[in-house]
């Protein structure tokens, strides 16, 4: 394996209504709303406006491998987020691992038909809401999720926090980033490895 490192290729991404694409990224949203994405310098930038916004790359399916992504959190009154996709089948169906500078945690989700879930890391009590970990609005982070079959193990800023186990999606998908509601999120460095 070897990693990809695609930063300075992003290209301006404004789309309305459904799916868009610029060069190699296919970008939209889950739920209500328009995904709003920009070249910000030599990454790329989510300005608010859908439930959830992703953009993933274009002729890439992995079923095994990583995803990495530096991001900041620089605003956002309902949400100041920033995460990774992956094994991404659709607009509605797909996993994400997030930080949240307002509520300090990290979180995994699945999306399945629209609808997001949390997933538990394992050995966790039920009903635990991912990890406590401080996200600083205004600074960058780096998010990384390695996955194979049924396991994800999620690191933030170079700390392991914890594998999730899920058999919703073990099919190859794409990968990409991900925000939602209002947040204000940069992102740079995107690195993705396996097949």
């Amino acid at each position: 394996m070897r990693w990809m490192l695609l930063a300075g290729v992003f290209f301006a991404i404004v789309g309305t209504g459904t799916a868009q694409t610029a060069g190699a990224w296919l970008w939209g949203s889950t739920g209500r709303g328009t995904a709003r994405w920009t070249q910000e310098g030599a990454g790329l930038a989510y300005r608010g406006g859908a439930t959830f916004g992703w953009a993933v790359l274009r002729g890439i399916s992995i079923r095994d491998g990583s995803v990495a992504v530096r991001f900041k959190p620089v605003e956002g009154r309902e949400d100041r987020a920033g995460g990774v996709v992956w094994r991404w089948q659709d607009a509605n169906n797909y996993y994400v691992a997030r930080g949240n500078a307002l509520e300090d945690n990290v979180v995994t989700y699945k999306v399945v038909g629209g609808r997001r879930t949390d997933l538990t890391p394992l050995g966790a009590p039920r009903g635990i809401y991912g990890m406590k970990v401080r996200v600083a609005a205004g600074t960058w982070h780096t998010l990384q999720v390695d996955f194979s079959g049924s396991d994800s193990a999620v690191t933030f800023d170079g700390r392991r926090l914890f594998v999730v186990r899920d058999e919703t999606f073990t099919m190859a998908g794409a990968v990409g980033v991900w925000s939602k509601a209002d947040s204000v999120t940069e992102f740079d460095h995107f690195q993705h490895t396996g097949s």
